[in-house]
């Protein structure tokens, strides 16, 4: 791909992430409200899961085109993005209240699987038996989300239930299901699928641009694949901030890096096994950890995020950055 090939690529990604980011985060807020999930549920579920389809799409293309290095770069190069870029500009746009069922139910999720990345990946590869670990814990992540759900909707004092002809309140699964509107499935699938090809038309603009100046299937996939794919996360958590919408700003990235790991990783190592490299355990490894940390102690103990907390995870991201150089 030329030089100008490269550039329309990119604006045209850019422009499809962030219609599809619009798109998704209005199908989801109306999806959370017509089932009476809060948002703090939908977007560490329903956002969460759809902003990491890029993810998936990038590793599992790489794997079969190229290298399971690419995939594994863009992944950790891609929650780290989420924490430092995607949550410290959000912050900036609007601090950030964090729900005490992001907290209490979910953050867990995103310490134990980055941990699990680390650990397993220590000795050099990911093999299909340590991506059924990680699977298994997204078995286990997935049962909580489930028990979670009728808690939510107790919370509301039932305020979002919906009424039957009889004046009984529909709780059951079933009514849940058949008060989900058309019309907030449209904008979800509409946005999800802006967000897959916008991804690869920023990935295949970034990554052609990249190897022209040298760079490693490592470097690629931290860098440009990681910036690219973490894109459908930051428009959707800005969109969500500038809306008032911290629940689904905090929970998109929360729940992007659990499904990064668990369910992007998972996946990949039963395609083929990962090579981890030496640079990925001397530099990826730690950042990961550290900014898995620096954004678990923010919301446990502060509770939210604000604007010197998010410029500090920006400054953090951009020295992280420096270090690839």
């Amino acid at each position: 791909m030329k030089s100008n090939g490269a550039g329309i690529s990119l604006l045209v990604g850019v422009v499809l992430l962030y219609l599809g980011a619009e798109s998704l985060v209005k199908g989801a807020k109306g999806l959370a409200t017509d089932v009476g999930v809060r948002a703090a549920v939908a977007g560490v579920t329903v956002v969460a899961f759809a902003t990491t389809a890029p993810e998936l799409f990038v590793a599992l293309v790489g794997a079969v085109e190229k290298t399971t290095t690419i995939g594994l770069g863009a992944v950790i190069g891609s929650n780290v993005a989420n924490i430092g870029l995607v949550l410290g500009l959000s912050a900036l746009v609007r601090p950030l209240v964090v729900s005490r069922e992001t907290v209490r139910r979910h953050l867990p999720f995103m310490a134990l699987a980055a941990l699990l990345l680390v650990g397993l990946g220590l000795d050099g590869t990911l093999s299909a038996l340590d991506g059924g670990l990680l699977l298994l814990a997204l078995g286990g992540f997935t049962v909580v989300l489930l028990r979670g759900v009728p808690d939510s909707e107790e919370s509301s004092a039932g305020d979002d239930a919906v009424a039957t002809d009889g004046g009984t309140a529909a709780t059951t699964p079933a009514a849940r299901l058949t008060a989900i509107s058309a019309r907030d499935l449209l904008f979800l699938a509409v946005g999800l699928g802006f967000l897959l090809v916008g991804a690869r038309r920023l990935v295949e603009g970034g990554t052609a641009a990249l190897y022209l100046l040298g760079g490693s299937d490592r470097l690629v996939g931290v860098t440009v694949l990681a910036l690219g794919t973490s894109l459908p996360e930051l428009a959707a958590s800005l969109v969500s901030a500038v809306r008032g919408e911290a629940d689904f700003s905090v929970g998109n990235v929360v729940g992007s890096n659990i499904y990064n790991v668990l369910a992007v990783l998972g996946v990949l190592t039963l395609v083929s096994p990962i090579r981890v490299p030496s640079e990925v355990v001397a530099t990826d490894f730690p950042a990961l950890v550290v900014a898995t940390a620096v954004c678990g102690l923010l919301l446990v103990v502060r509770g939210r995020v604000g604007r010197l907390a998010g410029l500090g995870l920006l400054v953090g991201y951009a020295g992280y950055m420096m270090t690839l150089v």
